[in-house]
């Protein structure tokens, strides 16, 4: 079994259980409806990029029960925020709701962004990427997942989801770590790494573009408009 195809199957899942959760607990309040609008449409969003540019870490074969206890069974933990949500009938600040959405929509963009950028740069040129999104941080799509999980969480106000999350984020740091280790073969590794943060952006200095710039040789006045 592909890994994707254990990964696909918890995303195709999370509607269905959501919603079954809110008709087995007769709530039909508004958190509920924003929790099913939110990792509902994550979930449709991450279906649709595995169509047009799917990993191809993911395409890894693995025997069906590494798939099923070790990949489909730890993403399930996610299923605790919904339930905790649902199941306790919860009604949450309206301050509350704002944050968890402007979490999700920060996530959404950083992880699916980065994902495209990295993809159809690689298609083109493989190497470094060290602008766009990767300017300022090494990876801005494990970043954009944390944010997406992490407004979960605060929706189930509640302690579990966070150790889900917490469990997932090891295997986060992991990848980046070993990802790091891959990059650290390209010549300008040395310099990428130190204007970058490995999760978080780095905001001070300056970006590829400003490198590149200041490193250009100079140009000559009206050259520019040739």
């Amino acid at each position: 079994m592909k890994i994707s195809t254990a990964i696909n199957a918890h995303k195709a899942l999370v509607i269905p259980v959501v919603v079954g959760l809110m008709c087995w607990y007769r709530n039909w309040s508004t958190e509920a409806f924003v929790y099913l609008a939110l990792h509902g449409t994550y979930s449709l969003l991450w279906l649709t990029k595995h169509a047009l540019f799917r990993d191809r870490r993911f395409e890894e074969e693995k025997p069906w029960a590494i798939a099923v206890f070790f990949i489909f069974l730890p993403l399930a933990g996610y299923y605790a925020a919904p339930y905790l949500l649902i199941s306790r009938h919860l009604v949450l600040p309206p301050a509350l709701v704002g944050l968890v959405i402007a979490l999700f929509v920060v996530g959404v963009f950083l992880h699916f962004v980065g994902d495209a950028q990295k993809y159809f740069v690689l298609q083109q040129r493989p190497g470094l990427i060290e602008d766009g999104l990767f300017a300022r941080t090494r990876n801005p799509n494990y970043l954009g997942e944390v944010l997406i999980y992490s407004a979960y969480a605060l929706m189930a106000e509640h302690w579990l989801p966070w150790v889900v999350l917490a469990g997932w984020w090891t295997f986060f740091a992991r990848n980046m770590w070993a990802k790091d280790r891959s990059l650290s073969r390209h010549p300008a590794w040395e310099d990428y790494r130190r204007r970058t943060g490995l999760f978080l952006p780095r905001l001070l200095g300056r970006g590829a573009a400003a490198d590149a710039s200041a490193s250009a040789p100079p140009v000559a006045p009206g050259a520019q408009s040739k």
